[in-house]
């Protein structure tokens, strides 16, 4: 068996053609046509660094954790794989996997290649000070590092971007290793994440006619009423667009390497992202800090492979079900406590699989979808919860020491397999601009979530079913107090 697993950071799943969005995409839709398109796929930990640890694990983590490294108990899909006589091969352009707080990634495969430049990426060196344009505006005019990597490159040259380079790179790697047999190719570009940067030519595809300042880069926060006019939002959304475009013509020129290799015979390809990103929608720019809505969870996923039946499928499926799908197609046994579940049955045809699913980031609130409904449960007022790693880094650096000097050690996680590890107490918090109930809403009816339902016996309901959900996935004791579930202690203390 040969395995493509394809990562686009940010794939914003309602602007895709595939899903009826605006953005042309004739290489995701080549590849649309060819497999099976999952309309109720569903991301769980957010956002990069966690869900990336639960694509490797199967494993549900922003529960127990924030973004961090890989952990000493983890099992991991390509390790798990190489152990089974897998080739295992990393491509990425994605630097939080050599920054702080992505240690252990890398080294999991039997390969690894790095493409160096995006974002805020410490690469080239430059003493003096960045060359800046005369007016500029966005989270960019504070990251120097992404300053002095533009001055190394020809910013109309698309084989000057990460993106193109990690296509060529595994088309480097189809040609090379296409003919041999037991390999997985995880393939990850992190575009269309910001900045939304590309040669014009792309955002000329969307007559992108903005001049007034260098703006591709919108800072973390609402809308600002002053600047962020429609003009504004409709220019960063053709910049997302051109970013997007750039990376689907080179996503056609490795399809095309399959087809003159006939590699579709004998490999399976899996296409998704991490999360979406928000560009103006509910008034927000970006992630993180509001309710975790369907533009940012609702997300994108294709197969092909030689035993798929093309078509749709409206089975509700979640970021933890891609390590046991890729270790059954390499017959390959799961490991304990794997939270996902393959969704091979499904290539053939819709069917059952999740009831619901659970998504969220460590510490705010959690959420929740049957593919119907979607529930936002927030965290009581004041409530604690703790965080658990035997590898305390964060994006930043080491914790801090004053932290680590007043954490809790030993062994508190029944998954942990015995190592002893940090317990770190941390505060919970609400989402940005959050109202004075847990927010339903009827994603089937209302996909814009713009009308909350209030219904006290549907939140009951809902409630019960995220108690069950958190049981079945071993939350710690902490999140079902802090969540007002009053939970029995499941999977630490």
């Amino acid at each position: 068996m040969k395995t493509i697993f394809i990562l686009m950071d940010s794939l914003n799943r309602h602007y895709l053609s595939t899903y009826g969005g605006w953005i042309r995409t004739p290489n995701l839709d080549r590849l649309s046509k060819r497999g099976v398109v999952f309309d109720n796929h569903y991301a769980g930990s957010l956002p990069c660094m966690p869900a990336r640890r639960e694509m490797m694990t199967g494993r549900l983590n922003f529960m127990e954790a924030p973004w961090g490294p890989i952990e000493p108990w983890d099992d991991c899909a390509p390790k798990l794989l190489q152990e089974r006589g897998v080739y295992t091969h990393l491509i990425t352009d994605h630097y939080h996997y050599f920054h702080s707080g992505g240690e252990h990634y890398h080294t999991l495969f039997s390969s690894w290649e790095f493409l160096r430049g995006q974002e805020g990426d410490v690469w080239h060196p430059l003493v003096r000070k960045p060359k800046l344009p005369e007016k500029v505006r966005g989270k960019g005019v504070q990251r120097r590092a992404y300053w002095a990597n533009r001055e190394f490159k020809d910013p109309e040259r698309d084989e000057d971007y990460p993106t193109p380079q990690c296509f060529m790179q595994a088309m480097e790697f189809l040609r090379n290793n296409g003919n041999e047999d037991n390999w997985h190719l995880h393939l990850e570009v992190f575009d269309p994440h910001e900045p939304f940067e590309c040669p014009k030519k792309y955002r000329d595809m969307f007559n992108d006619t903005w001049d007034k300042y260098f703006y591709n880069w919108p800072a973390y926060g609402p809308l600002d009423p002053k600047e962020d006019d429609a003009s504004a939002v409709e220019h960063i959304r053709k910049c997302y667009a051109g970013a997007l475009a750039m990376a689907d013509v080179w996503l056609g020129r490795m399809l095309d390497v399959m087809d003159e290799m006939n590699l579709w015979e004998n490999t399976t390809v899996i296409l998704t992202t991490d999360h979406g990103h928000m560009l103006g929608e509910h008034n927000y720019w970006a992630k993180n800090y509001m309710m975790d809505y369907q533009e940012l969870v609702h997300i994108p996923m294709i197969v092909c492979s030689p035993e798929a039946v093309p078509g749709r499928r409206s089975a509700l499926t979640a970021t933890m079900d891609l390590m046991p799908t890729l270790m059954e197609l390499h017959g390959a046994p799961l490991p304990p406590h794997v939270h996902g579940k393959s969704f091979r049955h499904l290539f053939t045809g819709d069917g059952d699989h999740h009831d619901a699913v659970l998504f969220g980031y460590f510490g705010k609130d959690i959420g929740m979808t049957d593919g119907k409904y979607s529930y936002c449960r927030q965290p009581l007022p004041e409530s604690r919860l703790y965080h658990y790693t035997a590898a305390p880094r964060n994006f930043a650096d080491f914790m801090p020491r004053e932290t680590l000097k007043a954490a809790d050690f030993g062994v508190f996680l029944k998954t942990a397999d015995g190592i002893p590890h940090y317990r770190i107490e941390s505060k919970s918090s609400r989402h940005a601009n959050a109202p004075d109930f847990n927010p339903v809403f009827d994603v089937t009816r209302d996909p814009g979530q713009e009308h909350p339902i209030h219904d006290a016996k549907l939140e009951e309901r809902l409630a019960a079913k995220m108690k069950e959900l958190m049981v079945r996935y071993e939350a710690p004791e902490c999140q079902f107090t802090r969540m007002g579930l009053d939970g029995e202690r499941k999977g630490s203390v």
